[in-house]
């Protein structure tokens, strides 16, 4: 599997959100680039395209580099209920006042199911 033949969408990301490129992503997860490829191919992770190279948000991962086990499901509920990559991009990364803070900052705390809950309305 090429990185060339991997989906991404629309750079939507504030310009100064750290993002990795796929192989700087599995090694900080400590996993083969193939398997984090899979990942995207299979809709678990979405990857932006800066200046022709793929990069995934660091946001997606934890502080000990696992992937945030939220990510693939908020990415999954949203595509479901007709939300395109480029959309939940940025939903996740946009500041949400009710929160408080960003979704995709939530899902690294107790605030994850509601992201979900919310996420899951939304589709519906």
């Amino acid at each position: 599997m090429d990185v060339s033949s991997i989906p991404s969408a629309h750079d939507v990301l504030p310009a100064d959100e750290p993002v990795l490129s796929v192989p700087d992503f599995a090694e900080k997860m400590g996993v083969v680039v193939t398997r984090v490829m899979h990942l995207l191919r299979d809709h678990q992770l979405i990857a932006v395209k800066r200046d022709g190279v793929k990069y995934i948000p660091a946001r997606f991962l934890s502080d000990d580099g696992q992937l945030v086990k939220f990510v693939p499901g908020v990415i999954a509920l949203l595509s479901d209920g007709g939300f395109t990559d480029d959309e939940i991009l940025r939903y996740l990364f946009t500041e949400d006042d009710s929160l408080p803070g960003r979704p995709v900052d939530a899902l690294h705390g107790h605030l994850a199911r509601e992201v979900m809950r919310r996420a899951q309305s939304m589709g519906f």
